[in-house]
Protein backbone atom coordinates (compact mmCIF):
# COMPACT_ATOMS: atom_id res chain seq x y z
CA UNK A 1 0.00 0.00 0.00
CA UNK A 2 1.02 3.86 -0.50
CA UNK A 3 -0.05 7.11 0.94
CA UNK A 4 0.45 10.59 0.41
CA UNK A 5 1.50 11.85 3.93
CA UNK A 6 -0.29 14.99 4.83
CA UNK A 7 2.66 17.44 5.12
CA UNK A 8 4.35 16.37 1.91
CA UNK A 9 5.30 19.15 0.06
CA UNK A 10 4.62 16.80 -3.43
CA UNK A 11 1.72 15.08 -3.87
CA UNK A 12 3.30 12.73 -5.75
CA UNK A 13 5.60 11.53 -3.11
CA UNK A 14 4.96 8.17 -1.39
CA UNK A 15 6.47 5.20 0.75
CA UNK A 16 5.66 1.95 0.82
CA UNK A 17 5.41 -0.11 4.25
CA UNK A 18 8.82 -1.88 3.16
CA UNK A 19 10.44 1.58 2.25
CA UNK A 20 9.38 3.39 5.56
CA UNK A 21 11.21 -0.23 7.42
CA UNK A 22 14.31 0.09 5.33
CA UNK A 23 14.96 3.88 6.30
CA UNK A 24 13.44 3.45 9.88
CA UNK A 25 16.37 0.29 9.72
CA UNK A 26 18.84 2.53 8.02
CA UNK A 27 19.10 5.91 10.29
CA UNK A 28 18.42 4.04 13.41
CA UNK A 29 21.73 2.40 12.58
CA UNK A 30 23.44 5.53 11.85
CA UNK A 31 22.73 6.61 15.59
CA UNK A 32 23.95 3.51 16.71
CA UNK A 33 27.01 3.75 15.25
CA UNK A 34 27.39 7.87 16.21
CA UNK A 35 26.30 6.83 20.39
CA UNK A 36 28.75 4.13 20.56
CA UNK A 37 31.70 6.30 19.59
CA UNK A 38 30.20 9.11 21.98
CA UNK A 39 29.45 7.14 24.97
CA UNK A 40 32.72 5.40 24.95
CA UNK A 41 34.45 8.67 24.23
CA UNK A 42 32.48 10.39 26.94
CA UNK A 43 32.72 8.07 29.83
CA UNK A 44 36.63 7.08 29.47
CA UNK A 45 37.51 10.95 28.92
CA UNK A 46 35.18 11.71 32.35
CA UNK A 47 36.64 9.05 34.85
CA UNK A 48 39.87 10.28 33.67
CA UNK A 49 39.99 14.13 33.32
CA UNK A 50 37.34 13.95 36.43
CA UNK A 51 33.88 15.70 35.64
CA UNK A 52 30.83 14.16 36.73
CA UNK A 53 28.77 16.23 34.14
CA UNK A 54 30.82 14.86 31.36
CA UNK A 55 30.57 11.24 32.80
CA UNK A 56 26.94 11.79 33.15
CA UNK A 57 26.55 12.76 29.45
CA UNK A 58 27.86 9.75 28.38
CA UNK A 59 25.11 7.73 30.03
CA UNK A 60 23.07 9.72 28.54
CA UNK A 61 24.48 8.77 24.80
CA UNK A 62 24.79 5.35 26.23
CA UNK A 63 21.08 5.25 27.04
CA UNK A 64 20.76 6.21 23.57
CA UNK A 65 21.98 2.84 22.42
CA UNK A 66 19.10 1.09 24.49
CA UNK A 67 17.31 3.49 22.28
CA UNK A 68 17.93 2.66 19.31
CA UNK A 69 18.24 -1.13 19.76
CA UNK A 70 14.34 -0.79 20.99
CA UNK A 71 13.32 1.03 18.12
CA UNK A 72 14.86 -1.80 15.79
CA UNK A 73 13.27 -4.11 17.54
CA UNK A 74 9.76 -1.90 17.12
CA UNK A 75 10.27 -1.66 13.48
CA UNK A 76 11.12 -4.90 12.65
CA UNK A 77 7.77 -6.65 14.47
CA UNK A 78 5.28 -3.34 13.60
CA UNK A 79 5.95 -4.47 10.04
CA UNK A 80 4.65 -8.15 10.65
CA UNK A 81 1.23 -8.82 8.63
CA UNK A 82 -1.91 -8.81 10.43
CA UNK A 83 -3.44 -12.18 11.95
CA UNK A 84 -6.05 -13.92 13.70
CA UNK A 85 -4.84 -12.29 17.05
CA UNK A 86 -4.27 -8.79 15.34
CA UNK A 87 -6.58 -8.23 12.64
CA UNK A 88 -5.68 -4.62 12.23
CA UNK A 89 -1.78 -5.59 11.78
CA UNK A 90 1.29 -4.83 14.50
CA UNK A 91 1.59 -0.94 13.82
CA UNK A 92 1.24 -0.50 17.86
CA UNK A 93 5.14 -2.15 18.37
CA UNK A 94 5.98 1.59 17.03
CA UNK A 95 3.36 3.41 20.04
CA UNK A 96 5.32 0.54 22.82
CA UNK A 97 8.32 1.27 21.13
CA UNK A 98 8.26 4.87 22.35
CA UNK A 99 6.70 4.27 25.36
CA UNK A 100 9.38 2.58 25.86
CA UNK A 101 11.89 5.19 24.95
CA UNK A 102 10.04 7.87 27.55
CA UNK A 103 10.81 5.43 30.40
CA UNK A 104 13.93 4.86 29.35
CA UNK A 105 14.82 8.54 29.25
CA UNK A 106 12.45 9.35 32.46
CA UNK A 107 14.57 6.66 34.63
CA UNK A 108 17.99 7.46 32.67
CA UNK A 109 17.25 11.29 34.26
CA UNK A 110 16.25 11.06 37.37
CA UNK A 111 19.14 8.85 37.77
CA UNK A 112 21.33 11.53 37.09
CA UNK A 113 19.85 13.83 39.44
CA UNK A 114 19.92 11.72 42.35
CA UNK A 115 23.82 11.34 41.60
CA UNK A 116 24.24 15.10 41.11
CA UNK A 117 22.57 15.81 44.47
CA UNK A 118 24.85 13.61 45.95
CA UNK A 119 27.58 15.11 44.39
CA UNK A 120 26.20 18.41 45.56
CA UNK A 121 26.26 17.36 49.55
CA UNK A 122 29.72 17.34 49.67
CA UNK A 123 31.46 19.77 47.55
CA UNK A 124 34.72 19.02 49.23
CA UNK A 125 34.59 15.80 46.95
CA UNK A 126 34.16 17.75 43.63
CA UNK A 127 37.49 17.72 41.70
CA UNK A 128 38.41 20.12 39.37
CA UNK A 129 38.31 19.03 35.80
CA UNK A 130 40.72 18.56 33.09
CA UNK A 131 40.57 20.70 29.57
CA UNK A 132 40.00 17.79 27.63
CA UNK A 133 36.61 17.08 29.27
CA UNK A 134 35.49 20.07 27.63
CA UNK A 135 36.68 19.51 24.21
CA UNK A 136 34.97 15.90 24.32
CA UNK A 137 32.44 18.36 25.52
CA UNK A 138 32.23 20.95 22.18
CA UNK A 139 32.64 17.73 20.01
CA UNK A 140 29.79 16.12 21.32
CA UNK A 141 27.68 19.17 20.38
CA UNK A 142 28.28 19.24 16.95
CA UNK A 143 27.87 15.24 16.39
CA UNK A 144 24.55 15.05 18.59
CA UNK A 145 23.41 18.53 16.76
CA UNK A 146 24.31 16.67 13.39
CA UNK A 147 22.61 13.08 14.08
CA UNK A 148 19.23 15.37 15.18
CA UNK A 149 18.69 16.84 12.36
CA UNK A 150 19.63 14.09 10.15
CA UNK A 151 17.22 11.91 11.90
CA UNK A 152 14.56 14.37 12.19
CA UNK A 153 14.27 14.58 8.34
CA UNK A 154 14.23 10.94 7.65
CA UNK A 155 11.40 10.84 10.94
CA UNK A 156 9.02 13.47 8.97
CA UNK A 157 10.02 12.09 5.63
CA UNK A 158 8.07 8.49 6.47
CA UNK A 159 5.94 10.27 8.93
CA UNK A 160 7.25 8.35 11.87
CA UNK A 161 5.96 9.23 15.43
CA UNK A 162 9.05 6.27 17.05
CA UNK A 163 11.41 7.79 14.64
CA UNK A 164 10.46 11.56 15.82
CA UNK A 165 11.21 11.04 19.68
CA UNK A 166 14.56 9.04 18.76
CA UNK A 167 15.44 11.88 16.91
CA UNK A 168 14.62 14.21 19.79
CA UNK A 169 16.56 12.40 22.12
CA UNK A 170 19.08 13.19 20.13
CA UNK A 171 18.72 16.58 20.63
CA UNK A 172 18.17 16.19 24.08
CA UNK A 173 21.51 14.85 24.09
CA UNK A 174 23.07 17.83 22.43
CA UNK A 175 21.48 19.92 24.88
CA UNK A 176 22.78 18.44 27.51
CA UNK A 177 26.25 18.84 26.43
CA UNK A 178 25.79 22.19 26.02
CA UNK A 179 25.02 22.33 29.57
CA UNK A 180 27.87 20.23 30.49
CA UNK A 181 30.09 22.14 28.40
CA UNK A 182 29.38 25.48 30.29
CA UNK A 183 29.57 23.59 33.23
CA UNK A 184 33.45 22.22 32.27
CA UNK A 185 34.26 26.10 31.64
CA UNK A 186 33.22 26.76 35.10
CA UNK A 187 34.60 24.19 36.62
CA UNK A 188 38.11 25.02 34.71
CA UNK A 189 37.69 28.79 36.03
CA UNK A 190 37.31 28.00 39.57
CA UNK A 191 34.15 27.39 40.28
CA UNK A 192 34.12 23.13 40.53
CA UNK A 193 30.34 23.30 41.69
CA UNK A 194 29.27 24.37 38.71
CA UNK A 195 30.08 20.77 37.15
CA UNK A 196 27.37 18.93 39.53
CA UNK A 197 24.87 21.89 38.64
CA UNK A 198 25.39 21.06 34.74
CA UNK A 199 24.91 16.92 35.70
CA UNK A 200 21.60 18.00 37.34
CA UNK A 201 20.47 20.30 34.87
CA UNK A 202 20.98 17.50 32.25
CA UNK A 203 19.21 15.21 34.31
CA UNK A 204 16.15 17.05 34.65
CA UNK A 205 16.04 18.08 30.88
CA UNK A 206 16.35 14.12 30.41
CA UNK A 207 13.65 13.40 32.43
CA UNK A 208 11.10 15.89 31.54
CA UNK A 209 11.47 14.66 28.14
CA UNK A 210 11.14 11.16 28.80
CA UNK A 211 7.72 11.78 30.76
CA UNK A 212 6.87 14.23 27.48
CA UNK A 213 7.42 10.81 25.07
CA UNK A 214 6.02 7.96 27.62
CA UNK A 215 2.64 10.96 27.97
CA UNK A 216 2.04 10.99 24.31
CA UNK A 217 2.65 7.38 23.37
CA UNK A 218 0.56 6.40 26.25
CA UNK A 219 -2.51 8.48 25.08
CA UNK A 220 -1.90 7.00 21.48
CA UNK A 221 -2.48 3.31 23.27
CA UNK A 222 -5.73 4.70 24.88
CA UNK A 223 -7.07 5.37 20.88
CA UNK A 224 -6.29 8.91 20.61
CA UNK A 225 -7.70 10.63 17.57
CA UNK A 226 -5.13 12.18 14.81
CA UNK A 227 -5.47 16.10 14.59
CA UNK A 228 -8.23 18.14 12.91
CA UNK A 229 -6.24 19.25 9.57
CA UNK A 230 -5.61 15.59 8.80
CA UNK A 231 -9.80 14.51 9.66
CA UNK A 232 -10.29 17.92 7.59
CA UNK A 233 -8.33 16.06 4.83
CA UNK A 234 -9.96 12.97 5.07
CA UNK A 235 -13.41 14.03 5.02
CA UNK A 236 -12.44 16.43 1.59
CA UNK A 237 -10.84 13.23 -0.03
CA UNK A 238 -14.41 11.38 1.16
CA UNK A 239 -16.51 13.92 -0.03
CA UNK A 240 -14.74 14.24 -3.89
CA UNK A 241 -16.18 10.68 -3.83
CA UNK A 242 -18.14 10.51 -7.08
CA UNK A 243 -21.40 9.20 -5.42
CA UNK A 244 -21.39 10.99 -2.36
CA UNK A 245 -23.47 13.45 -1.13
CA UNK A 246 -22.26 13.79 2.16
CA UNK A 247 -20.35 13.00 5.07
CA UNK A 248 -20.88 13.20 8.97
CA UNK A 249 -19.12 11.15 12.18
CA UNK A 250 -15.55 11.14 11.24
CA UNK A 251 -14.19 8.72 13.91
CA UNK A 252 -10.39 8.10 14.36
CA UNK A 253 -7.86 6.59 16.07
CA UNK A 254 -3.92 6.32 16.26
CA UNK A 255 -3.04 2.72 15.20
CA UNK A 256 1.47 3.28 15.86
CA UNK A 257 1.63 5.73 12.84
CA UNK A 258 -1.33 4.79 10.69
CA UNK A 259 -4.96 5.78 11.11
CA UNK A 260 -8.22 3.91 11.44
CA UNK A 261 -11.05 5.57 10.32
CA UNK A 262 -15.08 5.06 10.99
CA UNK A 263 -17.18 7.35 8.56
CA UNK A 264 -20.57 7.74 7.82
CA UNK A 265 -21.19 8.70 4.08
CA UNK A 266 -24.25 10.32 2.61
CA UNK A 267 -25.88 8.83 -1.04
CA UNK A 268 -28.65 8.91 -2.95
CA UNK A 269 -31.41 7.47 -1.33
CA UNK A 270 -33.06 6.17 -4.66
CA UNK A 271 -29.62 4.06 -5.27
CA UNK A 272 -29.73 -0.15 -5.07
CA UNK A 273 -27.93 -1.02 -2.40
CA UNK A 274 -25.26 -2.44 -4.59
CA UNK A 275 -24.89 1.11 -5.81
CA UNK A 276 -24.26 2.47 -2.36
CA UNK A 277 -21.88 -0.22 -1.88
CA UNK A 278 -19.61 0.26 -4.31
CA UNK A 279 -19.74 4.18 -3.50
CA UNK A 280 -18.59 3.14 0.19
CA UNK A 281 -15.77 1.05 -1.67
CA UNK A 282 -14.71 3.57 -3.69
CA UNK A 283 -14.66 6.06 -1.10
CA UNK A 284 -12.70 3.20 1.19
CA UNK A 285 -10.18 3.16 -1.83
CA UNK A 286 -9.39 6.87 -2.32
CA UNK A 287 -8.85 7.55 1.61
CA UNK A 288 -6.23 4.65 1.63
CA UNK A 289 -4.59 5.52 -1.10
CA UNK A 290 -4.58 9.01 -0.31
CA UNK A 291 -3.45 8.96 3.32
CA UNK A 292 -1.59 7.34 6.36
CA UNK A 293 -5.14 5.31 6.77
CA UNK A 294 -4.97 1.68 7.71
CA UNK A 295 -8.45 0.58 7.77
CA UNK A 296 -11.75 2.66 6.92
CA UNK A 297 -15.00 1.10 8.02
CA UNK A 298 -17.78 3.06 6.39
CA UNK A 299 -21.43 3.62 6.93
CA UNK A 300 -23.72 4.33 4.06
CA UNK A 301 -27.12 6.93 4.62
CA UNK A 302 -29.92 8.01 2.62
CA UNK A 303 -29.16 11.77 1.79
CA UNK A 304 -32.67 12.54 1.76
CA UNK A 305 -32.90 11.68 5.34
CA UNK A 306 -30.77 13.07 8.01
CA UNK A 307 -31.88 11.40 10.92
CA UNK A 308 -32.20 7.95 8.34
CA UNK A 309 -28.94 6.32 10.73
CA UNK A 310 -32.22 6.32 13.55
CA UNK A 311 -35.27 6.20 11.97
CA UNK A 312 -37.29 3.14 11.99
CA UNK A 313 -38.02 1.73 8.15
CA UNK A 314 -40.68 2.66 6.46
CA UNK A 315 -44.04 0.46 5.66
CA UNK A 316 -43.87 -0.15 1.43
Amino acid sequence: MQFVTPDDDSEHATHTAEERAAVAARSTWVSVAVNVVLSTTQIVVGVLAKSQGLIADGIHSLSDLVSDFVVLFANHHSQKDADLDHPYGHQRFETGASLALGLVLLAVGVGMVWSALQKLETPESIATAHASALWVALGAIAAKELLFRYMLRVAKTVKSSMLVANAWHARSDAASSLVVSIGLIGNLMGYPLLDPIAALIVGFMVGRMGWSFGWDALHDLMDRAVDEQEVQAIRTTVLTTPGVAGVHDIRTRKMGDMVVVDVHIEVDATLTVEAGHNIAVAARAAVMQRHRVLNVMTHVDPAQRPDADHAPPTSP
